[in-house]
């Protein structure tokens, strides 16, 4: 099916806010979803404000492996990715019992790092597993505290919480999420509603939760590639918990998709255009780039 069709058979709930304030939406503003790897932004924010009080060195190697904290947010380290074993995405389908932390490792290790760190570049989900148990072990909280104390409370963002019970993916907007078991993603997966998503990357490219310095290493962006099939990227990067590109009618783009296995996301702010925009746009299906484009047109049309 073509972008413009899936466009026009899928609801897309969206939200948005600009920098002199405007706000609006197109579909339900109380429906929440998974967030899905908009996570790793907030597990980035996190991480970062440990680095800004001085629990946390971006630049010091993890207890004895040859990453560090950086390479871990910007996918430097070398790690491997679980989502590119069939046997993972086959147990998921099957609903089986989400793997201990031991198995996962043994799979995706199995054949060892795929590089050395800052060598080259690939997308690693366990290397931000690693960073929420770096989080929770310098806090001594769980994450899903965390990321309250530090993100949600502070910015009143109600609908925000880190899933980690079927119970509370039953109540999203999709039905196919009944039956999902949100422990199958192992960094965590937020959930919440686009309102709220939108807002949350506002406040954070609005310099609400970082200090100038910080955002700096923040947004320091690896170059990746150009245009992208099916997506509206003509040329995308990866920072510390941030793509970061530009897209075909809007400019430069920073936030995050997400994709799991009946739903996709897209959180970006548009610092280019005359009136910045932040936009958070969601979907179902596993196409993340009918929500790129949803939030890529609404960022145009304000």
């Amino acid at each position: 099916m073509s972008e413009a069709l899936e466009m026009n058979a899928q609801t897309i709930h969206s939200y948005w806010i600009t920098a002199s304030g405007r706000e609006g939406c197109s579909g339900s503003v109380d429906a929440r979803f998974p967030y899905w790897s908009f996570t790793k932004t907030v597990i980035s924010i996190c991480a970062l404000k440990l680095v800004e009080s001085g629990k946390l060195d971006l630049d010091a190697k993890q207890d004895g492996k040859p990453y560090t904290l950086r390479q871990l947010l910007n996918h430097t380290s070398g790690l491997p990715d679980y989502g590119q074993f069939s046997e993972y995405y086959s147990a998921v389908a099957a609903n089986e019992t989400p793997w201990p932390r031991d198995k996962l490792l043994d799979v995706a290790l199995a054949n060892g790092m795929l590089f050395e760190p800052t060598q080259s570049w690939s997308y690693s989900n366990i290397g931000y597993m690693f960073v929420g148990e770096l989080i929770e072990t310098t806090t001594a909280k769980p994450l899903r505290n965390v990321i309250a104390d530090m993100v949600c409370k502070p910015l009143g963002l109600n609908s925000i919480e880190l899933a980690e019970t079927c119970e509370q993916f039953r109540h999203l907007h999709r039905k196919a999420a009944t039956d999902y078991n949100p422990k199958w993603v192992y960094h965590g997966c937020l959930i919440g509603n686009a309102p709220d998503a939108a807002r949350l990357l506002h406040a954070l490219m609005t310099g609400q939760l970082l200090l100038p310095a910080t955002m700096r290493e923040m947004l320091d962006a690896r170059f990746l590639g150009g245009a992208i099939p099916n997506r509206p990227w003509t040329e995308y990067g990866y920072a510390l918990g941030l793509m970061s590109g530009a897209v075909k009618g809007a400019g430069k783009a920073v936030g995050h998709s997400g994709a799991g296995p009946f739903s996709v996301n897209a959180v970006y702010h548009f610092p280019d255009l005359s009136d910045p925009i932040t936009v958070a746009s969601f979907t179902d299906g596993t196409a993340e780039g009918v929500a790129e484009f949803a939030a890529e047109r609404l960022a145009e049309s304000q």
